[in-house]
């Protein structure tokens, strides 16, 4: 059952650019039964959304995408560079559209797996908050600090403090965002009104930049969703 929204025109983005340097070829790479730009576009529909647009600049993931029904716009290669920041690409694809919409949801490609009702819950959090954008957040488990002088300098906990009383710190995990396409108007993804939505599932730690970032995407593919 789908969610009605009060905001209904939302554009789901998906940039998929060429040129991976860590891991050549990953959007169109095959995790499980569809390449890795594919789960995004999959979940999208599954949650009951139409308006999608992938844009990119690599001519096998803009056949793709066509191919499963969803619109496309070719990335100029000036916009598709390793420092290139994604707001330039979005930017773009907004002002190729002949529709106006609201606000974007931003999925990334490199963030293939996520929680089966998280996006209608987003997209809900969103409109009841009233809020200018949307970004999902996990809380950090880990005992951080820096080296200075070959010196461990505890950053978020004290030498001997036990795990479980640490401080909640929350790391921007990339799942999705949500944001108002004034705020994209004005090269800006997330506003002072940003609302962190927190996700306690073990797919916000899949973030694929590397090989050992897929085998661990192909683990937990496996073990979570059989």
């Amino acid at each position: 059952m789908f969610i009605r929204f009060q905001m209904k025109n939302y554009l789901i983005l998906i940039p998929a650019r060429a040129g991976s340097q860590r891991l050549p070829g990953k959007n169109m790479r095959q995790l499980g039964d569809k390449p890795l730009v594919g789960h995004s576009l999959a979940y999208a529909q599954d949650n009951g959304f139409s308006n999608m647009v992938v844009t990119s600049n690599d001519a096998r993931v803009l056949e793709y995408a066509k191919e499963v029904g969803v619109e496309v716009i070719k990335r100029p290669d000036a916009l598709a560079g390793n420092e290139e920041p994604v707001v330039t690409a979005l930017q773009h694809a907004v002002d190729q559209l002949q529709k106006k919409y609201d606000a974007v949801i931003l999925l990334q490609p490199t963030n293939p797996l996520r929680p089966e009702g998280l996006l209608n819950e987003a997209v809900s959090v969103f409109e009841q908050e009233g809020c200018d954008s949307l970004m999902t957040v996990s809380r950090n488990e880990h005992k951080l600090g820096t080296i200075s002088n070959n010196r461990f300098i505890p950053y978020n906990y004290k030498m001997g403090q036990r795990s479980q009383d640490l401080e909640p710190l929350y790391f921007e995990n990339g799942l999705l965002y949500i944001f108002k396409t004034e705020l994209l108007n004005q090269g800006k993804l997330l506003g002072e009104n940003n609302y962190p939505l927190i996700v306690d599932h073990p797919f916000a730690e899949i973030d694929i930049d590397t090989e050992a970032d897929f085998k661990k995407a192909e683990l937990y593919l496996k073990y979570y969703t059989n």
